[in-house]
């Protein structure tokens, strides 16, 4: 779905209205340029694999934007027909999928895509994950970046605060996005002994 809005618009946008449009209006049309995308992506993945990849990610960074039934159609229906493609290729790869936005319909895309975790940002509560994804895979996640970049106590807070609430199921910390540019090194290296140090 996110290539495919990038595709569409040309361009990055806050709210992809011409790919959501073109889905609304020809989702046939849409779905065959979802397929090439997904069939790029197999390709892609699995040479990262041969590469030596001991796990692959796909980003959807864009599922926020959509209702719950383009959600399905172009998000959990393409991402559940690439992982199994990828799982006849490379059975044993842990495959991450990282429905962006997604919210309570990432206990959907769980459990119906066939992933061997999810990803979650950080304005899913990590209490909610725990209750609602951990019982059905592992969780990663989903500290903002903000911390991260201001570091300090408000950092440790946080980040102690997911560790406490994900430890108990099966999880891998994580950022709930992407590191912010201007973060300090330093940052990174204090918020690697915060979860390597923390202890129940």
């Amino acid at each position: 779905w996110t290539l495919a809005c990038y595709m569409a618009e040309g361009k990055g946008s806050r709210d992809f209205l011409l790919a959501k449009s073109w889905a609304a209006r020809d989702p046939q049309g849409f779905m065959n340029l979802i397929d090439i995308i997904s069939s790029a992506s197999l390709h892609y993945l699995s040479r990262q694999i041969e590469a030596g990849a001991e796990a692959v990610q796909l980003f959807d960074s864009w599922a926020g934007v959509l209702d719950e039934e383009m959600f399905r159609a172009y998000v959990i229906g393409p991402t559940k027909s690439l992982v199994a493609s990828l799982k006849e290729r490379h059975p044993d790869i842990p495959v991450i999928g990282f429905p962006r936005g997604g919210g309570v319909l990432c206990k959907d895309y769980l459990q119906q895509t066939g992933v061997d975790a999810i990803g979650v940002d950080y304005a899913l509560p990590a209490q909610w994950a725990r209750d609602h994804l951990q019982p059905y895979g592992c969780v990663q996640g989903n500290m903002d970046p903000v911390y991260l970049m201001s570091g300090g106590n408000e950092m440790r807070r946080a980040a102690e605060k997911i560790l406490e609430d994900l430890s108990g199921g099966p999880f891998v910390f994580n950022l709930g996005h992407g590191v912010i540019k201007e973060t300090p090194a330093e940052h990174i290296t204090q918020l690697a002994d915060i979860i390597r140090n923390f202890r129940l």
